[in-house]
């Protein structure tokens, strides 16, 4: 039986592949797994390689969900991103983007947002 945590979070993934659609995306796997962990979304932008992190929240009662991006979460989305990129002879270019969902507690959408560099390599 999903949690509601779980529950949350595939809300949150659907709408954020809707979204990157919508901008042009193309979305290349979804739950990428890697030794270290799991990528949310991987897609195309132009010839850039994305790394989506989805980062879903029904309240604001602890800041955005941006905001709940720690130092730490950070430091491993560059590692997974670093592990996946080991799969290429000659890696592309690529970043870390964020998308930010925000429900409110009934369920309805208050905000999708796709934030594009969220994440440097220096995290």
């Amino acid at each position: 039986m999903p949690t509601r945590r779980r529950i949350l979070g595939d809300i949150g993934e659907k709408l954020a592949r809707e979204h990157l659609l919508r901008q042009g995306f193309v979305i290349k796997e979804t739950n990428a797994r890697t030794p270290l962990g799991e990528i949310d979304i991987v897609a195309q932008d132009g010839d850039c390689l994305v790394f989506v992190e989805v980062r879903t929240k029904r309240s604001d009662s602890f800041g955005s969900p941006e905001e709940s991006l720690t130092r730490a979460k950070r430091q491993k989305l560059v590692a997974l991103a670093e592990e996946y990129l080991q799969r290429f002879d000659e890696p592309p270019p690529c970043r870390i983007d964020v998308v930010a969902v925000e429900l409110s507690r009934q369920g309805r959408v208050l905000r999708v947002e796709l934030i594009r560099n969220a994440v440097d390599g220096e995290a």
